[in-house]
């Protein structure tokens, strides 16, 4: 299986997935800061491995010599928080991460800081451990929903490269191809930064599963003529009343597929329900930067390079997500089960 991050020899080593599928380039670091900037610029990327990796951060952050007196290593380990909370404001699962680490903070009484870098560390091992676990049950729940010899839609990546297990909606389809339930998979390319055509086709390949890249326009078309029984996305957070955030494309899908009676899935841990949001409207959205809309990679003659695809001075709205409507979705996947996109369904899935 993929490992896209991992603690090794008291360093965080992981996949730098902006060099997906060119070049499997893996980092190793002791500095918090380039793991915040990792996370930033999506080298780390997906709502349950950004948790993840920023656990770990607050576990590195806690092995630095900067600092020995309790007082101090206090006050620096909540800046490092604050910083890590900064990179990526719409994946719950990051603030989720940090609230654990924050609360291993907070209840540190000895004065200990070799207890204390062990707790944080063992905490960011449990989360990672139980991401691991939650995929698993994920992948289980959302294969028996499948009908026999189906094919489904993806969107982005919300596999191994996204979690620390083999993945939510993507963690779905390896299931049900090794159950032998899964034809065909068609995978959107995911504009602007084509996570589905860079990662989610790179997996599929890894795996060994019969997969066809699509421009995002074409899915509608692909569920209009039946090619398609069902969609599967992941999700970067979801409000009490089962509205969906998920990468920028999601909403037309679902649009598209409820014209055409086609169930949409949306699979996540438990860990991206936000108990403090009640409508879509409540989810902050991020505005990632122009030039990803602007310039595409590719590979030219000396390696790597950007072409600018528009004028230069074009401007450029670039909102890195969308919310999908609870009552576009026919349920909800989670590690607890499957439950229906409603409040009253979501709360009896979380007690």
């Amino acid at each position: 299986m993929i490992k896209p991050l991992e603690w090794v020899n008291g360093k965080l080593k992981f996949l730098d997935q902006t060099k997906l599928p060119l070049e499997e380039f893996f980092c190793e670091t002791d500095d918090v800061l380039y793991v915040a900037e990792s996370i930033k610029r999506l080298a780390v990327r997906g709502a349950p491995l950004i948790g993840i990796a920023a656990a770990y951060g607050v576990a590195l952050a806690s092995l630095s010599p900067k600092y020995s007196k309790a007082i101090e290593v206090r006050k620096y380990l909540v800046s490092v928080i604050d910083l890590l909370a900064s990179t990526r404001p719409t994946a719950v699962n990051l603030f989720w991460a940090l609230k654990r680490q924050r609360r291993i903070l907070d209840t540190w009484q000895t004065g200990s800081v070799p207890e204390l870098q062990n707790n944080l560390l063992n905490e960011a091992k449990l989360i990672h451990q139980e991401d691991i676990e939650m995929c698993e049950r994920i992948s289980t729940f959302g294969a028996e929903l499948l009908p026999a010899n189906c094919s489904i839609l993806t969107h982005c990546n919300a596999g191994a490269l996204a979690t620390g297990g083999r993945g939510t909606a993507v963690g779905i389809i390896s299931k049900a191809w090794e159950l032998g339930k899964l034809k065909h998979v068609y995978i959107d390319e995911t504009r602007p930064l084509l996570q589905g055509a860079r990662l989610t086709a790179w997996e599929m390949k890894k795996a060994k599963i019969p997969a066809t890249l699509i421009v995002d326009s074409v899915a509608a078309v692909l569920l209009k003529q039946g090619k398609i029984n069902a969609i599967i996305v992941g999700a970067d957070r979801i409000t009490m009343n089962g509205d969906v955030a998920n990468k920028i494309g999601t909403y037309l899908k679902a649009l598209a597929a409820f014209d055409n009676n086609i169930p949409v899935y949306s699979a996540l841990p438990v860990s991206s329900f936000d108990l403090s949001l009640n409508h879509f409207d409540d989810i902050p959205v991020e505005e990632r930067d122009s030039s990803e809309v602007k310039y595409i990679e590719g590979m030219g003659k000396d390696g790597l390079t950007e072409v600018l695809i528009c004028p230069e001075e074009s401007k450029v709205i670039n909102h890195g997500f969308d919310i999908t409507p609870a009552r576009l979705l026919t349920g909800l996947i989670t590690d607890r089960g499957v439950c229906r996109a409603d409040k009253e369904s979501i709360i009896k899935i979380l007690l």
